[in-house]
């Protein structure tokens, strides 16, 4: 039987597969199916400080709305506040307390001052380690990338130096540089990286001439990107690579090792799938091992990335050069007419 177990920042999983931050942590039958079927560890959907400020906000709104309709009616409702993150926290704590498998809290704020305060409460719940979600939409043409990236490696900075758990930081691919970057933060001690987080983008609903945030599940071959840079950074930084977006089969799993990844993060695949999907790829990757002679993860984990492939350009050659020049056969495969 092959060895399918790894470590992801230090923590040591019985297998590869991941449960990414996502609402199915909800349902308790679920979480209780994906263990049965094998999971390696699971990530808690993301605490949101903006969420908790809107919420705080309309609460706020709701208890004084009738305050100048009548003098008498100034204090119809009684003294209350927003409870602010301890719901959520208590839910971590109790799948935490409910669950055999690593536990991984994961956080987006807004202030630095933020970041730390919850990052240390999240902590508090017993969780395995936590991951923070860095991202930016810059709305004003005057701020320079280089500020941004400032900002956010000084916040995680001030959260690694404010935990003791692990800490990975899921990212984006839009940085000038992203491999510039990721180098940046390993060398402040991030303990993992997760390439990359899928951000739901707006759109326009032509008949009502409204903006809407449709719900899209990941799609095949989303996870390209991914491939590309688990192979660019496998051998190259100290912290673990968590390789997530479209992974929707054994195969997809198989091809992030083999570029040298160390666990990957599954989310849509489960949605569609149910968690049976989980023990399936899991079969599947031992089988695939059997049949090669591997005994473990390691015996070919970052076979085919750019440190270990004869040709160090593959990752870096313009895809379309290949395409040009071979256009017949291509065209042979998919005709135009």
């Amino acid at each position: 039987m092959a060895d399918l177990s790894t470590t992801y920042m230090g923590l040591k999983l019985k297998n590869p597969l991941v449960l990414g931050a996502s609402n199915l942590v909800n349902k308790p039958e679920v979480i209780q199916q994906l263990e049965k079927a094998g999971i390696g560890a699971i990530v808690y959907k993301s605490l949101f400080e903006e969420q908790i400020q809107l919420e705080s906000a309309q609460l706020d709104d709701e208890l004084h709305e009738y305050e100048e309709r009548h003098a008498e009616m100034t204090s119809i409702f009684p003294d209350m506040e927003h409870a602010g993150p301890k719901e959520h926290l208590f839910n971590v704590k109790t799948l935490k307390e409910n669950t055999t498998v690593p536990i991984i809290a994961s956080l987006n704020a807004i202030y630095e001052t933020s970041w730390v305060e919850y990052a240390k409460e999240l902590e508090k719940t017993g969780v395995d380690a936590l991951e923070i979600n860095l991202y930016a939409t810059p709305g004003y043409f005057e701020v320079a990338g280089a500020g941004i990236e400032d900002k956010q490696i000084q916040i995680v900075k001030s959260v690694k130096k404010a935990v003791k758990i692990p800490v990975s930081v899921k990212l984006s691919p839009f940085y000038t540089n992203t491999l510039n970057f990721i180098k940046k933060l390993d060398e402040a001690g991030v303990d993992g990286f997760v390439i990359f987080n899928r951000f739901f983008q707006p759109d326009i609903d032509i008949e009502k001439e409204l903006f809407h945030y449709p719900w899209d599940l990941s799609q095949e071959k989303d996870f390209q990107l991914s491939l590309r840079y688990a192979g660019l950074l496998y051998g190259n930084i100290d912290a673990s690579v968590c390789a997530s977006r479209g992974i929707s089969s054994s195969e997809d799993v198989i091809k992030m090792l083999l570029a040298g990844a160390d666990v990957v993060q599954v989310v849509s695949a489960i949605y569609r799938n149910q968690p049976p999907f989980v023990e399936k790829v899991l079969n599947d990757l031992s089988a695939w091992m059997d049949k090669k002679g591997y005994k473990s993860l390691d015996d070919f984990r970052g076979k085919l990335s750019r440190k270990n492939l004869k040709d160090p350009f593959a990752y870096q050659r313009a895809q379309y050069v290949d395409i040009l020049m071979k256009s017949e056969e291509v065209f042979k495969k998919y005709p135009m007419v």
